[in-house]
């Protein structure tokens, strides 16, 4: 079964706190320690990552293919078509690759781990889910608002905020 989460129908991360955790090429050493373990296409490299982040990101196929791109070229990985797709699998330079800079490979799998810790995902998704649905209801609706009801949300908007700031730096 998936481990990927869903509210309501939808991811439930939507906005900009799903930009990529990764620095500019490291998305290199997850995909190819993604494919050292098995051969993989494209999409489904765009799905495993979003189930190895518990649906916290998504990354884009103009990410994903420019990169499997680039390991081919470099010689990482290697190519071929089947079943109308393009499969992907590491190569001995692609495995010497990751052996040489285990280092770096290591830090961005522990970056990983630090950025998807799993503890309390169904209450952040559900918070998260919550926020997405009061930034909705505000599009909406808020340009229909009377000024001392705007007022109201603002103040609102503004003390929920501090309170929340101020408990995460505790």
């Amino acid at each position: 079964m998936s481990r990927r989460r869903i509210w309501r129908g939808e991811r439930f991360f939507r906005g900009p706190w799903r930009e990529s955790p990764f620095q500019k090429g490291d998305l290199k050493y997850v995909i190819l320690d993604l494919i050292k373990e098995k051969p993989r296409y494209g999409y489904e490299i765009i799905r495993d990552l979003e189930e190895l982040s518990h649906g916290f990101y998504t990354p884009s196929p103009g990410v994903v293919y420019p990169t499997l791109q680039m390991l081919e070229e470099t010689g990482y990985a290697s190519a071929i078509e089947r079943d109308g797709k393009r499969v992907y699998t590491i190569t001995e330079e692609g495995r010497k690759f990751l052996i040489e800079r285990k280092d770096l490979a290591d830090e961005v799998r522990s970056q990983m781990r630090h950025q998807w810790n799993p503890k309390n995902i169904d209450v952040i998704g559900r918070m998260m889910a919550e926020f997405g649905e009061i930034g909705l209801l505000l599009r909406r609706r808020l340009h229909h608002a009377e000024p001392e009801k705007i007022s109201r949300i603002d103040g609102i908007v503004t003390r929920s905020h501090q309170e929340i700031k101020a408990i995460l730096e505790e």
